[in-house]
């Protein structure tokens, strides 16, 4: 059975392939776990250690009228921008790590706002994480 492409339908409303607009849309990349060499001592700095970070990324929304990636946020970009922040980090703080990938994720201008969850996924032994989580704002 071939499947065929939607068409897009006579007065539909804008949002592309007869699709509503959107009234508010997100990106959500949930528990990337990298390694990387944060810690207030240096004991914690001297090997990387893992975290895991959840992002929901605020955009203008908008549907895409042909399908193209260029009408989105690329999301492989993103994951890209966020992971080379966390393993090449020299802070010290989450907090301070957590406005670095929001800084990153402000890459593409369509990106409004960028909430930030993060944690160390092996700080303590008898906890599964323990972390912070932020919202920031594009800057005007």
């Amino acid at each position: 059975m071939t499947r065929k492409a939607p068409r897009k339908s006579q007065g539909a409303p804008p949002g592309g392939f007869g699709s509503p607009a959107p009234a508010a849309q997100s990106i959500v990349l949930r528990d990337l776990t990298v390694q990387s060499s944060i810690g207030v001592s240096a004991d914690e700095r001297a090997r990387p250690q893992r975290i895991r970070v959840t992002l929901e990324i605020e955009v203008e929304p908008r549907a895409p009228g042909e399908d193209k990636i260029a009408e989105v946020v690329n999301y492989g970009q993103l994951v890209g921008e966020v992971r080379e922040v966390c393993t090449g980090t020299t802070a010290r703080l989450l907090e301070t790590l957590a406005g670095e990938i929001a800084r990153a994720c402000f890459f593409d201008a369509r990106v409004r706002a960028v909430k930030v969850r993060i944690e160390k996924l092996d700080r303590y032994p008898d906890v599964s994480g323990v972390g912070v989580a932020v919202e920031y704002l594009r800057e005007p």
